[in-house]
């Protein structure tokens, strides 16, 4: 299958897509049944980034993800876009660095959840 870039798509991609829709339409919470050593895995992966210099050249922009204020690079801390709590993996793609205070604010929500978030302030 192809998208309309001509970048191959897999059928997991389709599915994801399928069931994130299904969620937002229908509003129902976006949540896995994850066991503790899902979490576990996911937490340690993640613990390896941090220590990566991929991680460290991230930071050393010092660039909140959310609210694109410039922090210091030692106040940035680690955000999973999609919570590890809510199905989330452990990988670049969904870590990002982000200021305290949006972290703390983002907690465990989703990209879209967070946008409504952001527009009811």
């Amino acid at each position: 299958m192809y998208s309309d870039f001509s970048t191959p798509i897999d059928q997991s991609s389709i599915a994801c897509v399928i069931y994130w829709a299904y969620n937002f339409f229908d509003m129902e919470p976006f949540a896995y049944d994850l066991d503790e050593k899902d979490i576990k895995k996911e937490r340690r992966k993640a613990r390896e980034l941090r220590a990566s210099q991929w991680w460290k050249r991230r930071c050393a922009k010092g660039v909140c993800h959310y609210c694109g204020k410039k922090t210091p690079p030692g106040e940035l801390t680690m955000d999973h876009i999609v919570p590890v709590s809510r199905g989330g993996k452990s990988t670049k793609g969904n870590i990002v660095p982000a200021c305290k205070a949006c972290n703390t604010k983002k907690k465990q929500l989703l990209p879209m959840e967070w946008e409504e978030y952001l527009s009811k302030r």
